[in-house]
């Protein structure tokens, strides 16, 4: 029978190390015998501190209490001097502070969950009341993110080994013992899970275990090529809609805790276009929002074109962070989302804390040459002109939105290009944006399935007025931009450049330090136009090492007593 489902214990499996080893570290630290620790939290059997703790029956401050007297008792059994600051909290906090996710392991399990596997945790755990208790939550909260369940002993009053644990588990998750692999660090724990008739993994060496695992489940897992990161699904998200005027709401979509990082997206795409990214950065501790541009999806779709000048767009984001209380964020941006995110840091500098755009350079406004004759010098905007005439783009674009999503957004990689696709110049000439693209194309490798249905089904709703309005304000843009073309941009920014987007190449954001002092540059060479869906992984650690270097946060300032 195929295995269709794969469960993992936490301690000592996905973190580590285990309990074990800091409980010995405590030991040796404090001069105590050897497992003088384990043998007063265990004793009893199933009505020891721990026992009870699995089930739930006390708290984790009540197992500190009740161990702490049991070692009072058998140290002065054992006639061993206890230290005078010694606490049993102690080698939890240790774990707290020094364990880590085993990173391997988890990406394991993104690329079975990806392959159709159902994955789960199923570990003794307990109800965490102590002062260090948001390290379980944040721990727990990261684990339900990337796993379909997670289940905990002490929710259910009853713990590994016993056979009820599994019984439960394999209901939930509607499969048979033979179509489950499950691994642990405790032979013990296997041993009825075995009986049963699931395939089991003792965990000791994580190679060994990914290789096992591999042989197993028929998935490839030791490769060296980089699995996509957990991506967002739509359905199993905070969805959020904040009034910004009469008759124009921005739709968005929320995970995390911490320092806020907004995310906006470009043409023609989708918050969703930051799948990969809203997980990654939620797990490395930012609250993040990703927009839905206006004209997009379920965010309004004016019909005037001035509603999408940059102006009114930079107006509209004001209001939108006003109205969730958000007095400063860092903003990222793609495409038309990295022009916003440029011209919020040159306008409204106080509502940003730092700055990053994907493929998008910043150039001020040269005042000196019509905007719109500059740009008939570069053959790549020829599109633009098209988009200009109201109707006509909508026309061509409306006309099969599922072959317009699938001939535009396409990745750089060889075997992802169309045989027969134009370029972006001459599109005027041609009479379409389209025209030449094969009328059937298959779906892209990074805009497939589930998720380019969801594409499909927002277009079909919101139409393309609104997005091809962004490009109607050319003169407006500009002339905006020209108030302010002597400022600079002084906060933290980061400027991610793809060496093979065709038309936001990164020779264009050539000499952009002498505008912005404080710019850091990456670069993506086997990367096209589409950077968040094309190299995820790769962008995913480039936005967090940059978001967790930034100076901390500023306290916010008492004004109010209220």
């Amino acid at each position: 029978m195929a295995r269709r489902a794969v469960l993992f214990d936490l301690g000592g499996v996905l973190f580590g190390p285990g309990l074990q080893h800091f409980l010995d570290s405590c030991e040796r630290d404090c001069a105590l015998p050897r497992d003088f620790l384990q043998k007063v939290m265990f004793a009893g059997g199933s009505d020891s501190p721990y026992s009870k703790a699995m089930r739930g029956q006390i708290t984790l401050s009540q197992l500190f209490s009740e161990t702490e007297e049991g070692c009072r008792q058998r140290a002065s059994t054992l006639g061993v001097a206890l230290p005078p600051t010694f606490t049993v909290a102690r080698a939890f906090e240790e774990m707290a502070a020094k364990g880590t996710v085993n990173a391997p392991l988890l990406r394991a399990a993104r690329v079975l969950r990806r392959n159709g596997f159902k994955t789960g945790v199923l570990t003794n755990n307990w109800v965490d009341d102590s002062p260090e208790r948001l390290f379980t939550a944040t721990l727990m909260n990261l684990l339900h993110r990337h796993f379909d369940l997670v289940i905990e002993s002490c929710r259910l009053g009853v713990q590994k080994p016993d056979p009820e644990i599994y019984t439960y588990a394999l209901d939930v998750l509607k499969v048979k013992p033979q179509e489950v692999i499950l691994l642990d660090d405790i032979g013990e724990n296997l041993k009825p899970a075995r009986e049963m008739g699931m395939a089991t993994i003792l965990v000791r060496d994580t190679e060994a275990v990914l290789k096992e695992l591999e042989d197993l489940s028929g998935v490839q897992l030791l490769t060296q090529e980089e699995p996509l990161p957990t991506a967002c699904d739509p359905t199993n998200v905070t969805h959020g809609y904040v009034p910004i005027r009469p008759r124009v709401q921005l739709h968005f979509v929320e995970m995390g805790h911490g320092p806020v990082v907004c995310l906006c997206h470009g043409f023609p795409e989708s918050w969703l276009s930051w799948r990969y990214q809203i997980p990654a950065l939620a797990d490395a501790g930012f609250r993040v929002i990703a927009l839905e541009m206006k004209g997009y999806g379920e965010s309004t779709a004016p019909l005037d074109v001035e509603e999408y000048s940059q102006q009114q767009i930079c107006k509209d984001l004001v209001v939108f962070l006003d109205k969730l209380g958000i007095p400063q964020c860092v903003l990222v941006g793609h495409d038309w989302g990295g022009a916003v995110v440029w011209n919020m840091a040159l306008f409204y500098p106080e509502r940003v804390r730092a700055v990053a755009s994907l493929n998008t350079p910043y150039r001020p406004a040269d005042p000196t040459v019509d905007i719109v004759e500059k740009m008939k010098n570069y053959p790549a905007f020829d599109y633009q002109f098209y988009f200009q005439e109201p109707g006509v783009a909508e026309a061509e674009l409306e006309r099969d939105v599922g072959r317009t999503l699938k001939a535009l957004i396409r990745s750089a990689r060889q075997e992802d290009r169309l045989p027969s696709a134009p370029k972006f110049h001459g599109v005027c000439e041609r009479g379409g944006l389209l025209v030449g693209f094969p009328e059937n194309p298959p779906a892209s490798q990074i805009l497939r399935g589930a998720e380019l249905q969801y594409y499909i089904q927002s277009f079909e709703k919101s139409g393309f007025r609104g997005p091809l309005n962004w490009y109607r304000n050319i003169r407006p843009n500009w002339r905006w931009a020209i108030s302010v073309k002597d400022r600079k941009i002084m906060m933290p920014a980061l400027m991610v450049t793809a060496g093979k987007d065709p038309v936001l190449r990164p020779i264009l954001s050539k000499g952009m330090e002498e505008w912005i002092p404080q710019l850091r540059r990456e670069h993506i060479e086997e990367c096209g136009h589409w950077t968040q869906m094309e190299r995820p992984a790769e962008l995913n650690r480039i936005l967090v090492e940059w978001l967790q270097g930034l100076p901390p946060d500023t306290p916010l300032p008492n004004i109010s007593k209220l």
